[in-house]
């Protein structure tokens, strides 16, 4: 018989159970939502929380001993981060597009004369798999050093069986924070192929059949937009991936408006990420859908584009998550605080749904919410813990909002990393 493991987490000051928000599905969030609770205690069985709760409603015999007591010492306890939209498997970097974008030169320009995806396609397709892992690792540590606990990363930027295979295997080697995969292979055409409808029916026919078979993705996404892919030929491409079984999540309406919201509630994908240049028609449509909306403001800054009508989404009911989409060319940053300031800034959200929006709804974004989120019993015990007043997350730029992270109620990172 397997022992159990069972840990205590005591005198914690506040903590944010994000329950509320649950209970809602990440919908028309108010701070009551946050569901806080004041000198708690949660107990952890197996990596799952079994009980939550103030301190003085303990159950006694988890009380009077047995298992491993830990004094977290009056400070604040939030769900772990859900970071549901990063492409961090890459090698180099496109500073000098950085300033071509700068000076002028639109990204899809720069795209069309070779840049951009497939600039970066070459240096990943040429990097070694060690060499990849490795950079990977180092990449990830940060986002858990954050407070990160569940990570989304994609494939897209080698575009190949072997080279995309080689990204997604060297995800399956990283333990923690827990890893979701995403297979993009529909990031962009490359120059193998001199037509949308080749390509996609390469990826259908050949990789996609590969990525099911070695278990390597359970969610495939595409980039909708003019120059990379439309809303004629990727209907087809999702249809057969979900036939295969994979979720579906699509890049929509980033720098025009191509149909990808609309087909994302027509095809009940569990994610439409971007949407900034929808309409009050699509937001009525998502605000109905199970679709999440991700919304990437730091890639909008670097972009240079509008942001996304955030506070028209929430308004009208639809469940809105937060993300770095954290890539070398479109948004080089992995700071969560940065995103979460923008959201607040440029697009209106209140501070009680940003935090929803970075656990409860992107958890949902990911298909987990069953798992993560929100610090509930049946739920894994991902957590992060701060010396300071939760009011003041995502107010600081490059602040680090975490001390010490807890994954299934293990220290994951702590202030000394």
């Amino acid at each position: 018989m397997k022992k159990t493991s069972l840990i205590i987490f005591e005198n914690i000051g506040e903590m944010l159970t994000l329950a509320g928000s649950a209970a809602k599905h990440g919908r028309h969030i108010q701070e009551a939502d946050l569901t806080i609770i004041k000198n708690a205690a949660l107990v952890v069985e197996n990596g799952r929380i079994s009980w939550v709760g103030p301190r003085k409603k303990l159950p006694r015999s988890f009380a009077r001993g047995g298992g491993k007591h830990v004094d977290l010492k009056g400070l604040t306890v939030v769900p772990g981060f859900v970071e549901c939209h990063t492409h961090t498997v890459f090698a180099g970097n496109r500073a000098a597009e950085f300033e071509m974008r700068n000076n002028g030169v639109s990204y899809q320009e720069i795209a069309a004369k070779g840049g951009g995806i497939l600039s970066t396609l070459q240096e990943t397709r040429a990097a070694s798999s060690g060499s990849l892992l490795a950079s990977t690792k180092e990449k990830v540590q940060r986002f858990v050093n954050q407070g990160v606990t569940t990570l989304e990363v994609k494939s897209g930027y080698a575009l190949n069986l072997k080279d995309e295979l080689k990204i997604l295997r060297a995800l399956k080697k990283i333990q923690r924070p827990r890893i979701i995969s995403t297979f993009l292979g529909a990031h962009a055409i490359p120059k193998e192929f001199n037509s949308e409808s080749a390509y996609l029916k390469y990826l259908s026919d050949v990789v996609l059949p590969q990525v099911c078979k070695q278990g390597l993705a359970k969610r495939v996404d595409i980039f909708i937009e003019k120059g990379f892919f439309t809303q004629h030929f990727a209907r087809d491409y999702l249809r057969k991936a979900q036939d295969l079984g994979l979720a579906v999540l699509i890049h929509a309406d980033q720098l025009s408006l191509c149909g990808g919201a609309d087909l994302a509630v027509e095809m009940a994908a569990i994610s439409a990420d971007h949407l900034i240049q929808i309409t009050s028609s699509e937001i009525q449509k998502l605000a109905k859908s199970e679709v999440t909306c991700v919304l990437l403001p730091a890639a909008d800054l670097y972009m240079k584009c509008s942001y996304p009508p955030a506070r028209k989404l929430c308004d009208a009911g639809a469940r809105v998550s937060l993300a770095t989409d954290y890539n070398p060319g479109s948004s080089p940053t992995q700071d969560l605080s940065l995103v979460g300031l923008l959201a607040r800034l440029e697009m209106k959200m209140t501070l009680p749904e940003v935090i929803s929006a970075y656990t409860v709804a992107a958890a949902y974004a990911l298909g987990v919410q069953s798992e993560v989120g929100s610090l509930e019993p049946g739920k894994f015990a991902d957590f992060f813990v701060t010396k300071n007043d939760w009011r003041t997350l995502f107010y600081a730029v490059g602040e680090r909002m975490a001390s010490e992270v807890y994954l299934g109620g293990l220290l994951i990172s702590s202030g000394a990393n």
